[in-house]
Parts: structure tokens; sequence; C-alpha cells
């Protein structure tokens, strides 16, 4: 009896769940979102013109008829509502790097996913300050766009601004796409994720030498191809004279080709970065395999130099995509980057030198210790350079139309050039060493 009693009273729960009103799932995360921006200071407001998705605005309550698109009359609370939750909290402005204080949301409405007003500055603010939707629009809240206008009280429109997008929670990827209007006409424009910090709007020229000196050091330290050729530089020297001409010959060398691409003339084919990768990848194969059978001073240095143009084209991937924040410091973005890079390359070598000089004076011979790590070195960067050259040969071949016969031949010129360069310092290098070039296989003071 009372287990029938049991069994009833589990159908009844079980009728009593499944006659429950279900609650609507979960509105997903987007996986990218898009934001454009527009910021505009005039006299002493800061105006920021934004449209969002609201397909990225969650846990908002939306009034919706009974046909489930948007109730358009009594909408207007909830978007202001929308804008602070997602949007007025995370956004921070500041002048002359003083945090601005709240803006007043001066409008926010609905557009169309069709909607083009904001191509330009002038055509979103009339938009936004236009009449809104017609009542009788059948649009989803998903399919909506939400624009908003906002003012930042400020000193002046003079001053130096700068953002932290801080819109992260609008999607697993966030793109703000910002175009800043100076007050003298000039629009400069930014691609940049949501979490990438503060950025200047119009830097001076320390701003910009600060942010490029920090980029290039860290970006050596955090590129390993790049540690592992340097590493595989330094294995077979230690001494200073050697060092100096080697380490001097791969920076001045990748200085060459940085510079090209910050003004524009690497080429710019989908194929090229992975042509470039697999390149240095081989770099270090070939330095690793010279060491084994044995380095020499006088291939070393112009075979660097060779490698360092290389190397040049792969530090430039990263400065072409942060040299929208230089403002107009360009050259002097350029040298900070270099600069950074050339720390960097210090620190490594400081701590790189000494721990091969006790390796090899406590634990190792120099040559087996030599061949022993140029081997392990020689392994990984033949695993890249396979992986990186199967990349490679996914696309076609390049056209040869008349354009890249031209780029062809102005490098094939500058090759020639470099070349020359070289033979004539080849000479210093000689007297510099005090040694003929011979194998350190066979030169045990090397």
């Amino acid at each position: 009896m009372l287990n029938l009693r049991l069994f009833f009273r589990t159908i009844v729960v079980a009728l009593a769940l499944l006659a429950w009103p279900g609650t609507a799932p979960a509105h997903e995360v987007p996986n990218e979102t898009t934001v454009l921006t527009f910021l505009k200071p005039e006299g002493t407001t800061l105006k920021l013109l934004l449209r969002a998705p609201m397909d990225a605005l969650r846990d908002v309550d939306v009034p919706v008829r009974e046909d489930g698109f948007l109730d358009l009359p009594r909408v207007e609370t909830p978007l202001r509502h929308a804008a602070q939750l997602w949007i007025t909290d995370f956004v921070k402005l500041y002048e002359d790097g003083a945090p601005l204080p709240q803006p007043r949301l001066v409008n926010a409405r609905v557009s169309l996913p069709s909607d083009r007003s904001f191509t330009s500055y002038d055509q979103a603010l009339a938009h936004i300050r236009g009449a809104p939707l017609a009542e009788e629009t059948e649009i989803y809240w998903q399919q909506g766009l939400l624009d908003i206008e906002y003012e930042y009280p400020i000193a002046s429109e003079a001053s130096r601004f700068s953002i932290e997008p801080g819109l992260t929670r609008l999607g697993v990827q966030v793109n703000v796409t910002l175009r800043f209007l100076h007050p003298d006409g000039a629009e400069r424009a930014f691609d940049v994720h949501a979490d990438v910090g503060r950025v200047e709007l119009d830097p001076s020229w320390w701003q910009a030498f600060y942010l490029f000196a920090k980029e290039g050091f860290f970006h050596i330290l955090d590129g390993i191809d790049h540690l592992l050729f340097l590493f595989a530089l330094v294995i077979p020297f230690q001494k200073l004279r050697p060092l100096v001409v080697i380490v001097t010959s791969f920076t001045v060398a990748h200085s060459i080709t940085l510079a090209a691409s910050a003004f524009g003339l690497a080429p710019g084919a989908l194929w090229f970065p992975y042509l470039i990768e697999t390149l240095i990848a081989a770099s270090i194969v070939y330095m690793g395999l010279e060491n084994i059978v044995g380095a020499n001073i006088e291939r070393r240095w112009w075979l660097t130099f060779a490698f360092g143009l290389v190397h040049g084209f792969g530090f430039s991937f990263l400065l072409g995509e942060r040299l929208q924040f230089a403002g107009s410091h360009l050259v002097t973005s350029l040298l900070a980057f270099n600069i950074g890079v050339e720390l960097g390359q210090l620190l490594v070598l400081a701590i790189a030198i000494p721990a091969l000089t006790l390796l090899f004076r406590y634990v190792l011979p120099k040559r087996i210790g030599t061949i022993i790590l140029s081997a392990l070195v020689t392994h990984t960067a033949w695993h890249w350079m396979t992986e990186r050259g199967a990349e490679l040969t996914s696309f076609p071949w390049p056209t040869l139309d008349a354009v890249a016969l031209s780029a062809a031949l102005w490098w094939a010129m500058a090759a020639v050039a470099v070349a020359a360069l070289l033979w004539l310092f080849s000479g210093l290098v000689r007297r510099w060493n005090g040694v003929d070039p011979t194998p350190v296989a066979s030169d045990r003071s090397a």
C-alpha cells in the first residue's frame, strides 16, 4: 500500500513539473560582436555616439506585442536601462589622464539592421536625433540595433583624450570600430578589441614612444621563435667581439625591413605572413645545423644579417596592427619599437650568455654542449618549419602581373645594394675580430 501511494505521488509530481510554465532559454553570448563609435569634442562637451547590436544586450525586460515584435511606443525605458546596464558603466573616458564623470544619456533609439547612418558622424547624429521607427514596424529585439548619444563635460576641446572601451561582456570577441574627430577637422580611425586597455586618441610623442617601446620589448620576449633564433646565434660564441658583430648585424637588418613594412613597402598578400613564418623557422634550423658542423664568424655575421631581414618582417606584423595608436608620430613610434626590441634582446643575451658559459665550464665540454643544444633547437624549429610550410602550400601561386613584377624588381635591386654593402663591411668585420675566419670546431678560443 505504501509503495502504491509513493508511485502515485511520483506521477503527480512529474505531471506538475511538466505543466509548470517554462522560462525562456538563457540568451547566449554572441561569438563576435562589433560596436561602432564616434567621439567628437565640441567646446566643453565630448560627444560619444555608439551603435551596438541588441542581440548582445541580455537580461533586459523587453516590452513585446502579442506577435512577438517589439512594442516600440514602450521601448524607450528598457533601452535606457540596457544602455546603463551594458555600456554606460563600462566605457571609461579620460581628459589629460583624468577620468571624466558619468555621461548624460541624451538619446537612445532602435534602428533597423539595414540602417547605414553610422558611415559618418553627421549622419549618425542626425539619425539618432531623428524620428523614431514607426510604431507598426515589425522588428524583434535580437534583430535591432541600439543607437546611443552620450555627452561628457570636459574642460576644453583641445585636451588630450583617451578611452577604455570595456565592452567585453557584449560577446566572446568584441571589436570596437572607433573614429575620433579632432577639433582641427582631422579624423583618426581605430579598430580595437574591447579589452585593449586605454587607447590614447591623440597621443603626445612621449606617450607614443613609451607605448611602442613597451610593445617592442614584450614582443621579443613573447616571440618564442625569435628567442630561439637568438639562442642559436650565441651558443657557439660567448666572447664579446664576435657577439657584437653578430647581434649588430641582426639589429641593423631587422630594422631595415621593419621600417620598409611600416612605410608600406612590404607585400600585402595573404600568403606573405605564412612565408615569413616558415622562413623564420628555416633560419633557426640552419643556425642549429651550422652550430653542429662548426660555426664560422665570417659566415655567421652576414647570414645573421640576411635572416635578420626576414625576422624584421615578422616583427612588422604586430607593428602594422599597432601603428594605428601612433597618432601623428609614425617615425617616433617606429624608433621606439626598435629600441624596445633591442632592450628585449639585450635582456635575453644577458641571461643566455652567462648560463651557457657556466654550462660549458662546469657541466659539458663546449663542443659537446654546442652539439646537444643545437640539435634540440633544430628539432623544435624543424617541426615549426614543416607545419608552417604545409599552411603556406594551401595558398595558390601568386599571379605574375605587372605590379608583382615591379615589386620583385624593386626588392631585387634592394638585395643587390645590400649585398654590396655587406661586401664592403666584410673587411671591417675581419679587422674587428682580429682573426682569420676559422670554424669553431677547430678553434678553441672562439
